[in-house]
C-alpha cells in the first residue's frame, strides 16, 4: 500500500525531500574528503571540509524551515511531534559528519598506512549507514512500506562496521612500536568513525517506532 504522509502537501515535501538530500550529500563530501585525507591531499581536503560546512549550513536553514512550516501550517497535527523529532535526528547525522571532518582537521592524525585500508571500509560502512537511513526515511514519507527494505541494511553496515573497528583497534594495539599515546590517538578516531553507524541504526529504531505508530 502507497501512503504519502502529506498527501498534497507538495510545499513541506519538497522541503523535506531537499533536506534529506543534503545529508546524502554530506555524506558523499564526507567519504571523498576522507579519500584525500589518507592521500595526503591537503588543500582538497581543506577545500571538502569548508563544503560540507555549507552543506551543514544550508541543511539547518531547511531544517528550521520545516520546523516552522509544521508549527505554523497545522499540517498533519496527529503526526507533526514525529516529523520533527525524524528531521531533528537527521540533522544529528548531519552534524556529527561536521564534527568528524573538523576533527581530523584539528588533531591531523598520523594515521599508519596499513590501518588506511580499514579505516576507509570503516568510514564506507558510516557512509552507506546513512545512506539507507535516508532512504528509510524518504519511504516513511512517501511510501511506509518500502522503509524495511532500507532499514535492515542499516544493521547490517553497524554490524560490518563493528567487525571492521574492533579489527583495526587490534591492529593498532598491536604495534608495539608506536607511543601508546599515539596507538590511543588512532583508536579514538577509528571509535569515532564507528559511531556514525551506530547513530544511523538509533535513528532507525526511533523510525520502526513512529512507523508502528502510523500503523495504530
Amino acid at each position: 500500500m502507497k501512503l504519502n504522509l502529506f498527501s498534497k502537501k507538495i510545499g513541506i515535501e519538497e522541503k523535506i525531500d531537499g533536506f534529506l538530500n543534503k545529508v546524502s550529500e554530506a555524506g558523499l563530501i564526507f567519504q571523498s574528503a576522507m579519500e584525500d585525507y589518507f592521500n595526503g591531499n591537503d588543500e582538497v581536503f581543506a577545500e571538502k571540509r569548508e563544503a560540507l560546512h555549507r552543506t551543514e549550513n544550508e541543511g539547518d536553514t531547511l531544517r528550521r524551515d520545516i520546523e516552522r512550516h509544521l508549527y505554523t501550517k497545522t499540517l498533519i497535527p496527529e503526526s507533526r511531534g514525529d516529523v520533527l523529532e525524524l528531521i531533528e535526528n537527521m540533522d544529528a547525522l548531519l552534524d556529527y559528519y561536521k564534527a568528524a571532518i573538523w576533527r581530523f582537521d584539528i588533531e591531523k592524525p598520523e594515521i599508519c598506512r596499513e590501518f588506511h585500508s580499514d579505516f576507509r571500509e570503516l568510514v564506507a560502512c558510516g557512509v552507506k549507514a546513512v545512506e539507507e537511513t535516508v532512504c528509510s526515511c524518504r519511504a516513511f514519507f512517501k511510501n511506509i512500506d518500502d522503509a524495511s527494505n532500507h532499514m535492515h541494511k542499516v544493521t547490517y553496515w553497524e554490524k560490518q562496521a563493528d567487525v571492521v573497528s574492533t579489527r583495526l583497534q587490534r591492529a593498532i594495539f598491536s604495534r608495539q612500536d608506536l607511543r601508546l599515546s599515539h596507538r590511543q590517538q588512532i583508536r579514538n578516531f577509528a571509535r569515532f568513525m564507528e559511531k556514525i553507524s551506530d547513530e544511523a541504526e538509533d535513528v532507525i529504531d526511533r523510525l520502526s517506532i513512529y512507523i508502528i505508530k502510523r500503523a495504530l
